[in-house]
């Protein structure tokens, strides 16, 4: 994990802002989801894409290496190997 150096307070409402920079960086718009994973004690926020990244099929995906995987598109890896 990289630290940015930037420190941002919880409001009372429980929000935090993203910085600019880390949206652009990352191509998180006004209205993307994110998703929120926990790791013992740390908050993980990821862009939210729930279909495969290879096809888009939002259909049968699982996770592979952090990345949404279809059952199609692992046949067609399993079938390069």
């Amino acid at each position: 994990m990289k630290s940015t150096g930037i420190v941002r307070k919880v409001d009372e409402l429980g929000r935090i802002v993203l910085p600019i920079e880390i949206r652009k960086v990352l191509d998180i718009n006004e209205k993307d989801a994110i998703e929120i994973f926990t790791d013992n004690d740390q908050i993980i926020l990821q862009k939210y894409h729930p279909a495969c990244v290879f096809c888009n099929n939002a259909d049968n995906v699982i996770y592979f290496s952090g990345k949404r995987v279809c059952a199609a598109c692992i046949e067609k890896l399993k079938q390069q190997m």
